[in-house]
């Protein structure tokens, strides 16, 4: 008796620990690869644990990249062509192949998971590419922080097209100063588009240029969103793990495409009404006879008709009247100089 108090006593703390999701949610993201060193035409398995449930990884292999520092030139330092996503389970954990190909920077590298979409999460495993060239990484300048000067603004005008569906798109101008001790070259920034409730859909834009300790940059970056994007929007802009701006955009609604399917649904109907009216009257039964009355309608009949009659005659040429006909009776017309 006392044994099966003892174990009722023991059994929710036993359910706690075997629940799924108990360790999936506390758990910070990690990942593990099955070989840390292998040749292009290989393969590895990535696996990973402690992610967001149902969330859509992206794996990717990047040059001149550290654990410590992460992926320095963001994606455009990785074999973004050899890529895989994968989705993670309902308690945060994948398994997934991963084609080994050289990055286009040398190494150090690593594997790079990161989220698609929602909460940003990012993990990169040490990682290297056999017989891929070796550099050192380039020295870090000063603390990589950005100091937006003036408000972010959006530049730009629609065109013909986005009025007819085409993506709208935009320039996000802003001016940024580096209050650091060393130079900032060619930063990645992130550009966030969000509409309504959803979370920003983040994509990387580099900007080719070099920031001088205590000076400062005008930086223009593209903004296009999806064809047929119409409503508010929230463009945000990111440097690191820090949000710089946030600016709202108001898209109007791509009427011409409205129109086209107002267009659309008029001309379509009626070209059909007509083609089925020619069939139906192409198809459709006549009374005997009718078509030879229709081609003898109007004409004289040639058998009763006497070329010696003048009233025949008559008939047979209606541009004559009775008054104007010839007449053997009337006298000749007077010539010139008689009365």
């Amino acid at each position: 008796m006392t044994a099966l108090l003892a174990l009722l006593a023991l059994l929710p703390a036993l359910l706690v620990l075997t629940a799924p999701d108990a360790r999936a949610a506390d758990g910070d993201p990690a990942v593990s690869l099955s070989k840390k060193e292998a040749g292009k035409g290989g393969e590895i398995t990535v696996s990973g644990s402690g992610w967001r449930p149902d969330a859509l990884l992206m794996l990717l292999i990047c040059g001149r990249s550290t654990p410590e520092r992460g992926v320095i030139g963001g994606t455009n330092s990785c074999a973004n062509a050899d890529g895989r996503a994968v989705t993670t389970d309902k308690k945060g954990a994948f398994r997934k192949k991963l084609p080994v190909s050289e990055p286009p920077q040398p190494c150090p590298c690593v594997v790079h998971v990161a989220t698609v979409t929602g909460e940003q999460a990012v993990f990169d495993a040490e990682f290297t590419v056999a017989g891929h060239p070796t550099a050192d990484l380039p020295r870090q300048s000063g603390d990589g922080r950005l100091a937006v000067l003036a408000t972010a603004r959006l530049e730009g005008d629609s065109s013909l097209l986005t009025w007819f569906g085409a993506p709208p798109a935009r320039k996000l101008v802003f001016t940024v100063g580096n209050p650091g001790s060393a130079p900032l070259q060619d930063p990645v920034f992130e550009i966030g588009t969000a509409h309504g409730v959803y979370a920003p859909q983040w994509e990387e834009r580099q900007w080719r240029g070099t920031v001088a300790p205590g000076g400062k940059a005008r930086i223009e970056l593209p903004v296009e969103l999806s064809a047929g994007a119409h409503g508010d929007y929230q463009v945000s802009l990111r440097y690191g793990d820090k949000v710089l701006a946030e600016q709202p955009w108001g898209v109007a609604r791509p009427w011409g495409v409205t129109l086209f399917w107002v267009l659309l649904c008029l001309v379509v109907p009626a070209a059909v009404f007509r083609i089925g009216m020619a069939i139906v009257d192409k198809v459709r039964p006549r009374p005997a006879g009718a078509h030879r009355m229709r081609r003898t309608a109007g004409l004289p009949d040639a058998t009763s008709a006497d070329p010696t009659d003048a009233n025949t005659t008559t008939a047979v040429l209606p541009w004559f009247t009775p008054d104007s006909a010839p007449s053997e009776n009337r006298p000749p017309p007077t010539t010139k100089g008689q009365a």
